[in-house]
This record gives structure tokens, C-alpha cells and sequence, in this order.
């Protein structure tokens, strides 16, 4: 979970994003399509729903954000907004409440100036079954570039509410998509991100059913401009032998691969109502690494799932080694309400603290002996906005010895690591 606010803008709103980098493309999106209203001063609170302790977060941010600015009027929107709405429509500071499909449309913030503005607009958004992805003017100022190419989930995990904030899977349609990763690169895009709720099923309810493997190889094929490609988290069960070609093929598909893994214990995944197993997920790390000897592979994990006892989180913890994860993301179980998971029988909460702690240091060690394996190699970076800052090819984060051009890809040297970074001396320019 992240919690990140737009910087003040003349005309915009500012933005408070909590969750996923989906969530973060579309704070973009709403600043800009925020700014053509007559909303007044306004604070927009973009929520998450993926576990209790980002919806808690929210409210609290909520309540602090009204005694900071007490003139202005707090919008909250987001997967939780979306879920409850009532419960954010109870908080005293809370002046509108929009949904999801809502708070992509002009029209939503061009009515919030109106004073008799409904105060919350929130439609049933399961059945929802088009989605059109929103070309972003501020993303022309972003050398790396979030694309929403699709959105939904058709999955029913049992730990899961995001399909109700959501609604059911939709792509993007493929010529949309090249369009706009046109027009990002020209406007000085170096690197897009593709994202979306559940990546891997785009393509599924498009006429002849293309796999999402056909999606990554268009992009590269007719945006030949476009330096570097890459993808958010995936689904190991949807990661197919025509990706991983791509991988082995494509230069400019970065070799790093992130999954949703959640647990190392297969009845654990059975109870979680996942699609893999603990073997499926070593496999493809396996052929991952045989196609891209450089790739960095990453992992979702979930500690303290309901009836995991010592020897299935044993096995949790085991698999950043048997699958060779150079980093993972660990969040401690949450029940959410009215999930099948909220109803088994839950693992004490110190313990599940404990798990959570015992697997972030596991993750932690494994991110440190990754870094410390690329020290002396060559690396080429996209600069960031500092300058001194920026991400290898396989996402690394690295800290260069001297400041280069933002926007640029520069080739370095890694001469260290702390742990957490490569620190690295800059060459030459690259591109």
C-alpha cells in the first residue's frame, strides 16, 4: 500500500492516492479532469480497498486533511468509496462521495460545482462492460508512463474485494492502446508501464479472444520509438510460453517480472481460491530465469492467511528462496467483510504479525543479495526528475554519483549497493 499527494498545482486539486499504481494512473487522470470543473478548492482522497489497515489510513488522512484545510471540500473516490459509500458518506468532513466509474468523467467534477451537486454518486459498477482508457495530458510531463490497458476481475479469490470495487474484467482495445503510447513517446515518454486490476486477462472479452502476450508484442512492433516497455503485476497462472518469448526476444520488454503469488502452500492456494501451485510458480521462475538470465523476479505474499498453521507458512517463507525472488511485497492478512475468507477460522493477529515481520526480513535479505549481484555490472538507467536518481532495466532502484539529464537513459557502472539501491557512476548518455 502507498500513500502519495499530487504537489500543488495552479487549478488542479490535490490529490491523496492510497494503493495501487492503477490507483495512481488514475489520480493523473482526475487532476487533469478535475481542473476543467468549477469545483472550488477541493481535496480529492482516492482510496484503496485491499485491506483494512489502507481503508483505516484513508479516514484518518480524511480527518486530518479537513483540520489542515478546513474551507476546502474532501472528495473521496476510490475502491473503498466504491464498496461502502455510506461509511465515508457518514464522516462530517466528507463532502462528496464518487465511484469509481465516476471520478473518470469530466462531467462528475464539472457538476461538483454545483452547490446542490448530489452528495454521493456512485453506481453499481458490476455491470460495467467497456472500458476505454484516458489519455492523460500530464503524463506528457512523466518520463515513465502508467497505462491502464485494462480493468476488473472475473476471479473470485477468497481474501478479495476488489472485484466489487471494480466490477467484472474489461480491456482496452489494442489500437487505443498503441494510439496513446504513441502520443506518450512523442511527447518525451521514455518508458510505459502497462497496468490493470488483473493484467494477464486482457484480451478476454475482445472479439477473437487475443492473449495478452499479442498485446505486449503489437506495442513494441509499431511503437518501434519507444525505449523501454514494461509490465505490472501478473497472474503465474496467465504467464504463458508466448511471454516468456517475448522476454527472450525483445530487448525492449525490461527483464523484470512481478507475480501475484500470495502464499507457498498449496492448500493455502486452494483455500485462497487461486489458479497455481507452489511447483507452478518455482517452474516458471525457472523458465523465466533460462529465457532472461538478467531478470528480477518479484512476489505479492500474504501472511497469516486464515487456517495457516507453522508448516504451511514455513513454506510461504521457503519460497522466496525455492523461487529465487529477488524482492517481495508482504502484507499482513486483513479479513475484509463479506469475502469467504473473513468467515475461516483467522490466526491470531500477533502471530500473524510475527509472520509478517519474519517474511519482510526473508525479502529484505533477498533484495540485498540481488543488489549486491548486479555490483560491477553494467547498468543503463532512466533518469528521474532529481537527476542523481533513477531505475535500471530491471528495476533497481540506483542512485548515480553525479547528476544527468532527467528524462534521459544513461549508461553507469555499479560500483555498490546499501541494501536497498545500487549506487552507481555515471558514463555515458545512451539514448
Amino acid at each position: 500500500m502507498t500513500l502519495e499527494s499530487t504537489a500543488a498545482r495552479t487549478g488542479k486539486p490535490e490529490i491523496v492516492t492510497f494503493g495501487c499504481r492503477l490507483n495512481a494512473y488514475e489520480s493523473e487522470a482526475m487532476a487533469h479532469l478535475a481542473a476543467t470543473g468549477e469545483a472550488g478548492d477541493i481535496v480529492v482522497v482516492n482510496t484503496c480497498a485491499v485491506t483494512a489497515e489502507a481503508e483505516r489510513q484513508a479516514r484518518q488522512a480524511i480527518r486530518r486533511l479537513k483540520r489542515e484545510r478546513p474551507a476546502a471540500r474532501i472528495v473521496v473516490t476510490g475502491c473503498a468509496a466504491q464498496i461502502d459509500p455510506a461509511r465515508f458518506a457518514a464522516m462530517p468532513e466528507v463532502a462528496h462521495v464518487i465511484g469509481n466509474a465516476e471520478k473518470m468523467r469530466a462531467g462528475t467534477w464539472q457538476a461538483l460545482g454545483d452547490p446542490g451537486a448530489d452528495r454521493v454518486r456512485v453506481a453499481d459498477i458490476m455491470g460495467v462492460r467497456e472500458m476505454a482508457p484516458h489519455l492523460v495530458p500530464g503524463f506528457a510531463e512523466h518520463t515513465r508512463v502508467f497505462l491502464d490497458v485494462q480493468q476488473g476481475c472475473d476471479h473470485r479469490c477468497t481474501f478479495c474485494v476488489i472485484p466489487y470495487g471494480r466490477g467484472p474484467s474489461r480491456s482496452a482495445p489494442l489500437g487505443t492502446v498503441v494510439e496513446h503510447i504513441g502520443q506518450y513517446v512523442r511527447s518525451g515518454a521514455r518508458e510505459i508501464v502497462l497496468t490493470g486490476v488483473d493484467l494477464t486477462s486482457w484480451g478476454a472479452d475482445l472479439p477473437g479472444r487475443p492473449r495478452f502476450a499479442s498485446l505486449v508484442r503489437r506495442i513494441l512492433t509499431a511503437v518501434p520509438e519507444l525505449p523501454r516497455l514494461r509490465l505490472s503485476s501478473l497472474d503465474p497462472a496467465e504467464v504463458d510460453d508466448a511471454l516468456l518469448r517475448l522476454f527472450a526476444e525483445e530487448a525492449r520488454l525490461m527483464p523484470h517480472l512481478h507475480l501475484s503469488i500470495q502464499a507457498g502452500d498449496d492448500l493455502t492456494l486452494k483455500r485462497m481460491k487461486r489458479r497455481h501451485s507452489r511447483e507452478q510458480v518455482v517452474t516458471l521462475c525457472r523458465q523465466a530465469r533460462a529465457v532472461r538470465p538478467d531478470i528480477a523476479l518479484g512476489a505479492d505474499l500474504i501472511a497469516g492467511f486464515p487456517t495457516e498453521d507453522d508448516a504451511m507458512f514455513a513454506r510461504t517463507l521457503a519460497l522466496i528462496d525455492d523461487a529465487g525472488l529477488d524482492f517481495a511485497h508482504v502484507f499482513p492478512f486483513s479479513a475484509r467483510a463479506g469475502t469467504p475468507a473473513a468467515r475461516m477460522p483467522a490466526v491470531d493477529g500477533s502471530i500473524i504479525r510475527e509472520r509478517a515481520a519474519e517474511l519482510r526480513a526473508a525479502a529484505r535479505n533477498a533484495q540485498a543479495r540481488f543488489l549486491a549481484r548486479q555490483v560491477g555490472r553494467p547498468l543503463q538507467v532512466l533518469v528521474e526528475k532529481s537527476g542523481r536518481h533513477g531505475h535500471a532495466e530491471n528495476f533497481a532502484a540506483v542512485a548515480l554519483d553525479r547528476a544527468a539529464a532527467p528524462g534521459t537513459i544513461v549508461d553507469a557502472a555499479a560500483v555498490g549497493t546499501d541494501g536497498e539501491r545500487l549506487h552507481a557512476c555515471l558514463r555515458l548518455a545512451a539514448a
